[in-house]
């Protein structure tokens, strides 16, 4: 978003903007709360569930940096938000983003090809929870994190071309299991496979390094 603004309009947005860093766990969005800022994600994993009546819980989404949080010009937040792993986020008050949006077509451009951008992954994802199996829905979570972690080093992937990745999973097994609708016991599973086929290696239960993304990408369905 503040690569649509000249140098005068970065001071004034300035004036208004606060960098708050989150632990991983920690509540950054109430689902159904009042929205009264919003934020840029600078750093990390955000994680995006939905509360049922009853306390269940379901994860609907992941936002990586450099993503906007929050719903545009709504008054409710439709979901709940909670840092996946350590997080930073540039929070601008709602008023002030509003203006700036109306002021400034280039921006309201960058945010409504970000809301288009997140309403096609969501119409990706449903096509992988309704038709993929076990090992491709685990395969598609992985190339998901891999490319989408760190903007710098996908930037510098697709300049060399290299094809590997490593990254510290941003959710348990447990999460994972809940966001691909499968158990944890089945997650597991599937990630010793892709171990011991060497698609993967796993250190500290959580570390994961890919040699070869184009292979896990075969194995996407």
């Amino acid at each position: 978003m503040c690569g649509a603004l000249n140098a005068s309009e970065l001071l004034e947005l300035s004036k208004h903007t606060r960098m708050v860093r989150h632990d991983s766990g920690e509540e950054l969005i109430g689902d159904d709360t009042d929205i009264v800022t919003y934020g840029n994600v600078m750093r990390g994993v955000v994680k995006l569930t939905k509360t049922l009546e009853d306390g269940r819980q379901q994860v609907v989404g992941l936002q990586f940096a450099p993503d906007f949080l929050g719903r545009l010009f709504g008054n409710q937040n439709a979901v709940g938000a909670e840092a996946a792993s350590k997080v930073d986020v540039c929070k601008i008050p709602k008023a002030a983003i509003e203006r700036l949006v109306a002021e400034n077509p280039e921006v309201e451009h960058r945010l409504m090809q970000q809301a288009l951008r997140e309403l096609d992954e969501a119409r990706e994802w449903m096509v992988t929870l309704g038709r993929k199996t076990a090992s491709e829905k685990v395969a598609s979570f992985l190339l998901l994190i891999a490319t989408h972690i760190d903007p710098v080093s996908q930037a510098e992937r697709e300049e060399t071309g290299s094809r590997d990745a490593s990254f510290e999973l941003p959710l348990g097994r447990a999460d994972i299991a809940d966001f691909l609708g499968l158990t944890i016991e089945t997650v597991s599973r599937q990630l010793t496979k892709l171990r011991k086929a060497g698609v993967i290696s796993i250190e500290k239960a959580r570390y994961v390094s890919i040699p070869d993304l184009t292979r896990l990408e075969r194995l996407c369905g």
